[in-house]
């Protein structure tokens, strides 16, 4: 025992003389890592409830020129996560920055900005109101073919949604128009080249993110070789997955290369690769061509669950949780406050029985609630505009470009 403790002593001895590694005091020691900055998204998920992130997964349109009571009460109590404004919604400039103001007003307590978001394509697409002169249509743009066209375009269209406090523009219009036949795109796709679409659709994206607006694009995985309109009817695509590949997903898989943002998926059957679920709620479509395949990890949102496309064959509160399941995460309702309710009580059911999990719920508030954070959201009313710079601009450009 004496022995050992001889031993122990002089290792003591030497570590203090620094000829072995013991003795070291506080003042040695290996400091700590730092502490990970809490992520500001993750904390205020954790803040909020199952009501509050259910909402966040909605987005409505409302139906007349002002703020209803159940748009209101949908706002202020369900927390939804953005409203869609159609030309049944705008009037006159004042009016319009009105109901856009009262609409930021009602989600003053909550805990996300609103997405105020409009079709604005340009051309026969154009919601806002008449004191902004008109932009061409993207058959128009396409024909001059002219990327910097394009992306100048683009701006402007958000320069628009700008001074009316919006921000989210459901654009551009990525299908490539290749049946001459379909009711629903025409004019509204920059032509019937792949190529051509890509190029000018990812620059018209470009310009709008310049803007400060959200650019969705739409609608994948391409509605431009239909002949049923899905406002009335679900269109069927009956193409092989690769014949898909060489010309519908060009387009859109540019665009994710280049950074986008949001897209909004198509009420089109697909049998190449889901022959029962529309794309809208489709998992092979959502997360498996979508996500996996092209590698999109930003917001993914229906087109509107009220068209017939949908009405017809499916119940909207389903169809809502089945868009959540598959990997969407926004969901659109644009007509009927009591729908909107329908498919508030679907996610909300779902969540409770275990059906939507906690995780599955915060994976799509995340990405949402970093959207409205990249983009500055804010429901901070806005002044009436005078639109009268902006104009100028594109009458100008319109004019030497000969559009």
């Amino acid at each position: 025992m004496r022995q050992w403790r001889h031993f122990y002593r002089l290792g003591l001895l030497l570590g203090c003389l620094g000829l072995a590694g013991g003795c070291t005091g506080p003042q040695n020691d290996v400091p700590p890592p730092p502490a990970a900055t809490p992520d500001p998204i993750q904390t205020q998920i954790q803040r909020m409830n199952t009501d509050e992130k259910i909402g966040q997964l909605l987005l409505i349109g409302l139906e007349g020129r002002t703020l209803d009571a159940p748009v209101r009460e949908l706002i202020a109590n369900r927390h939804i996560g953005g409203i869609i404004l159609f030309k049944r919604n705008v009037g006159s400039l004042e009016q319009t920055i009105g109901l856009l103001n009262a609409l930021k007003a009602a989600n003053g307590s909550n805990a996300a900005p609103l997405f105020l978001s409009v079709d604005q394509e340009g051309g026969a697409v154009s919601r806002l109101p008449a004191a902004f002169a008109a932009l061409p249509d993207n058959r128009h743009i396409g024909q001059a073919n002219n990327p910097q066209l394009a992306k100048r375009i683009g701006e402007l269209l958000g320069e628009e949604l700008r001074l009316l406090g919006m921000n989210m523009n459901y654009a551009p219009v990525l299908d490539v128009d290749s049946n001459p036949d379909n009711p629903v795109i025409g004019p509204r796709s920059y032509g019937a080249s792949a190529a051509l679409v890509a190029d000018l659709g990812t620059q018209a994206m470009k310009g709008m993110q310049g803007a400060g607006v959200v650019p969705v694009v739409k609608h994948f995985p391409g509605h431009g070789d239909t002949g049923v309109d899905s406002h009335l009817e679900l269109p069927v695509v009956s193409k092989p997955l690769e014949e898909l590949r060489k010309l519908e997903l060009l387009p859109f898989r540019r665009a994710v290369q280049e950074g986008a943002d949001a897209v909004m998926v198509a009420h089109l059957l697909i049998p190449a690769l889901d022959n029962a679920a529309p794309a809208s709620f489709s998992e092979p479509v959502i997360d498996g061509l979508l996500r996996q395949e092209l590698g999109f990890q930003g917001v993914v949102m229906t087109d509107d669950l009220t068209m017939g496309a949908i009405t017809k064959h499916f119940d909207i509160g389903e169809a809502a949780v089945r868009t959540i399941l598959a990997g969407g995460d926004l969901v659109m309702v644009a007509h009927g406050a009591d729908r909107a309710l329908h498919v508030l009580d679907a996610l909300k059911q779902a969540a409770a029985d275990g059906t939507l999990t906690e995780e599955r719920l915060n994976t799509s508030v995340s990405r949402i609630l970093a959207l409205k954070k990249k983009y500055g959201l804010s429901d901070k009313a806005v002044s009436t505009p005078d639109p009268g710079t902006l104009n100028a601009a594109i009458r100008k450009l319109l004019e030497a470009n000969n559009l």
